[in-house]
């Protein structure tokens, strides 16, 4: 939730030739990603917990390189990115460290 609210503080000092755009996509990314462990918390089985868990990992790839557009457009300076950039690490080595853990708990992990 921390990457989400980053996101939004960051997003809103955008161009506003961006609302649409970069802003909107930014915000669809980071969004989906613990809307995508929420959904998959909730499903059955462990390996739909998993391949949800897969689909938020994919939802912070996207994440990250829009991050970089924004940067190389000078949309976001350098230590807000290092600032975001810190938080995606930590998300991304809990996704995996989740994904490792139901592993284990299915029965072909």
């Amino acid at each position: 939730m921390d990457l989400v609210l980053g996101i939004y503080k960051t997003t809103n000092k955008f161009p506003k030739e961006e609302r649409y755009c970069l802003t909107d996509q930014l915000r669809r990314s980071v969004i989906s990603i613990p809307s995508n462990i929420a959904e998959g918390a909730g499903r059955q089985t462990e390996k739909e917990f998993i391949n949800f868990l897969h689909i938020a990992q994919d939802s912070l790839s996207e994440l990250d390189i829009q991050l970089e557009i924004a940067k190389r457009l000078k949309y976001i300076d350098e230590r807000s990115w290092k600032d975001i950039d810190e938080i995606m690490v930590r998300v991304d080595k809990m996704l995996t460290g989740l994904i490792k853990s139901q592993k284990l708990l299915t029965p072909d992990g």
